[in-house]
């Protein structure tokens, strides 16, 4: 009643609501291309390492994906303005210990929607028309309400009071293409609507990030935060962040956020003062004249109307902010004169992740090979926001309108021929790839010419997933590679080699599978990680090398192993290794038991395995079937990912627990397999030392 009474007697300014209907958090994680960050439908970057991060598992901003390395603490969208005269600013995210919770200060939007993904490839079952890229999260929220509808009550949300009064439609874009699956954009379309105008609109995106190793170095304290350097490039109008001093060897990579374009009503600013300022300030500090936090919203306007970047000692700032320090960095643009009712403003930003150059010199010197790829990739971003604008001037020259519409279409990217579609079948000390001929249809959205050259075909070596020191994209090396024979671009392998002498179809698939590679000789039971890819002839107008299909799009982790044994035809099922001796070397560095395994094979494609003592006492039963994933087995979450996994029919780890999660005594266990469909049963037995 506190709540309602309080609400009661607030005045709001013309246009501006109360929250209508119950305002959900949303969030989902980045998995199309190489960064796996938390997307929110508020426009929050990051979970702040709590939350999600926690009870989901989600990483906050990970790169490379898997690889445990984090970017971004959390980050949001900034909007100031004059309304009526007075200063007046809404921010997505701040400064603040834990990230977004319920009415926090600082955090200032509030949902319309929940965050919905859409993509642009066929194959994907979020496939729409609509989509930008291969993976869109979509979403509309808002400044305009200033309490939180949970349902049951409504949250104040801490010092908003005077709301902008617009909304915010929010897409993020990620791609698998190798050439672009380090970046993300955050595309808004902000609407004022409300019945007077906004002047002097700026519009920013605020980041906290903090590079560290979580699988090193845990979150949490001041000691984790306080590792970062930071850095400005101004020609890319391109805030930057970096590892000076934490988990060094263990990161080597960069994190920036990137101001790409704005347009008021499909137009650039026309005012002469339009600029991009870049801010960084230390966390929570509210004593240093220069890098100050802003706490009310003139302060907060003061940053994003005026940046480091202009001051004349601005190259004596570099060298001061690039030493070790827990800070955050706003990249802001403006002015915009004014935003009228039912006008609106489009601006995106992109968050790009860079592997560092090791050139000899330590991570904390910051130099300029050392940011090599980070330029590269940030040219990249660029070139996607550009589009049909290849020399960026704002409008549409000859050869330019690529689609007819009259308008610069946004967020086009050179792409590589479509993912060849491809199946692994796993057997006995064999692995065999089938793929089909479909990515040689494929057609370049920007050339419009069918310009397929070839395939690669890539394996890791035996041993890589447990050796902790690669990444899968770095540890996938080229076995085998094919092209167009005769024209001289690449190899002129020709395709007679791999060639089925008839196109195959399995049972249960519809695709045609015209080609076939097959790897002899691979030991059973170890993960080989398989990828195919395909590449185009480049473009030499654009100054393009060839484009390739991404490897991480079209891999399967393969476990060569017993086929289906079918009536038991192939003998009696057995134990591998036998006997178990503390631990097999496929198991890795990890010294937890929930990390064993071993391998029951010559098993019926389904049955069930019942693991004995001595004595008679039942110690697990197993159910195994040709869905089987290795999910039920820990070692395949650490070291594996189930959802892509490929097995040979006739085989299931286990990880030497017990039914109840018990760890197993050494000695001499007996198991019986009872096919499912024929009740059929063989035994055998196992020895496990320790």
């Amino acid at each position: 009643m506190k709540v309602i009474a309080l609400l009661s007697l607030l005045i709001l300014p013309t246009g501006t609501l109360l929250a209508q209907g119950i305002d959900v958090y949303d969030e989902k994680v980045t998995s199309a291309g190489n960064i796996a960050a938390t997307v929110s439908n508020l426009g929050i970057l990051g979970n702040s390492f709590s939350g999600s991060f926690n009870v989901q598992g989600f990483p906050s901003c990970e790169y490379p994906a898997n690889s445990g390395i984090e970017h971004i603490f959390d980050g949001g969208l900034w909007i100031g303005g004059l309304v009526n005269g007075q200063v007046a600013v809404s921010t997505g995210a701040v400064d603040d210990a834990s990230g977004y919770a319920t009415g926090k200060a600082g955090f200032e939007f509030t949902s319309k929607t929940p965050l919905r993904e859409q993509s642009s490839l066929f194959d994907s079952p979020f496939f729409d028309p609509r989509a930008v890229s291969h993976q869109d999260y979509v979403s509309t929220f808002s400044d305009t309400a200033i309490a939180i509808n949970t349902g049951t009550s409504s949250i104040p949300i801490n010092d908003h009071l005077t709301p902008l009064g617009v909304v915010v439609e929010f897409e993020s874009y990620n791609w698998n293409y190798a050439f672009a699956n380090f970046f993300l954009i955050y595309n808004f379309k902000i609407t004022n609507v409300t019945d007077r105008a906004i002047d002097s609109v700026f519009l920013g995106f605020w980041m906290d990030g903090v590079i560290r190793n979580v699988n090193i170095t845990p979150p949490g304290g001041t000691a984790f935060f306080n590792k970062g350097g930071n850095g400005f490039v101004d020609t890319l109008n391109m805030g930057y962040e970096f590892d000076a001093t934490g988990d060094i060897g263990y990161t080597d990579s960069y994190v920036a956020c990137k101001f790409l374009g704005a347009e008021k009503n499909g137009q650039a600013s026309t005012s002469p003062n339009f600029k991009v300022h870049f801010n960084t300030w230390q966390f929570r500090n509210s004593l240093d004249p220069r890098y100050f936090f802003p706490t009310n919203d003139l302060q907060k306007y003061g940053k994003m109307s005026s940046g480091l970047n202009h001051l004349a000692d601005f190259p004596t700032i570099l060298g001061q902010i690039s030493t070790p320090n827990n800070r955050s960095n706003l990249i802001s643009a403006g002015p915009f004169t004014r935003l009228a009712p039912g006008e609106t403003i489009d601006v995106a930003f992109a968050i790009i992740c860079a592997r560092r150059v090791f050139d000899g010199q330590p991570a904390a010197a910051n130099t300029d090979e050392q940011k090599a790829n980070l330029l590269q990739n940030a040219g990249w971003a660029q070139r996607a926001y550009d589009g049909e604008d290849n020399n960026r001037n704002g409008r549409l020259d000859p050869g330019e309108d690529l689609n007819g519409d009259g308008l610069i279409t946004r967020f086009i990217l050179p792409t590589p021929p479509d993912r060849p579609n491809f199946k692994v079948i796993p057997s006995d000390h064999k692995i065999d790839v089938y793929w089909a001929d479909n990515a040689e249809a494929s057609v370049d959205p920007i050339s419009k010419e069918q310009d397929f050259e070839g395939y690669t075909l890539y394996k890791t070596a035996v041993g890589f997933d447990v050796q902790n020191t690669q990444t899968i994209i770095q540890a996938l090396k080229p076995v085998g590679q094919w092209d167009i024979p005769g024209n001289e671009l690449s190899f002129d392998q020709g395709f007679e080699s791999i060639l089925l002498d008839e196109p195959i179809t399995f049972p249960g698939d519809t695709v045609t599978y015209r080609y076939r590679y097959t790897f002899d000789n691979i030991a059973n039971g170890w993960q080989h990680v398989v990828a195919l890819t395909a590449f185009d002839r480049g473009d030499e107008v654009n100054n393009l090398q060839p484009l390739e299909s991404a490897p991480l799009a079209n891999l399967r982790r393969v476990f060569a192993g017993k086929p289906a044994n079918t009536n038991f035809e192939s003998g009696d099922p057995f134990v591998y290794p036998n006997p178990y001796y503390g631990r097999a070397d496929w198991e890795g560095a990890s010294t937890l038991e929930e990390d064993r395994k071993l391998y029951f094979a010559n098993l019926p494609a389904r049955c069930e395995i019942r693991v004995y003592t001595l004595a008679g006492d039942l110690v697990d039963v197993i159910a195994h079937d040709e869905q089987y994933d290795g999910s039920d087995t820990r070692w395949f979450n650490t070291y594996s990912d189930p959802s892509t996994t490929v097995f040979s029919g006739g085989e299931h780890a286990w990880d030497l627990l017990s039914a109840d999660t018990q760890i197993i005594a050494r000695g001499l266990y007996l198991f019986v397999v009872i096919d499912t469909d024929t009740g059929e049963k063989k035994r055998g037995k196992f020895v496990v030392i320790k």
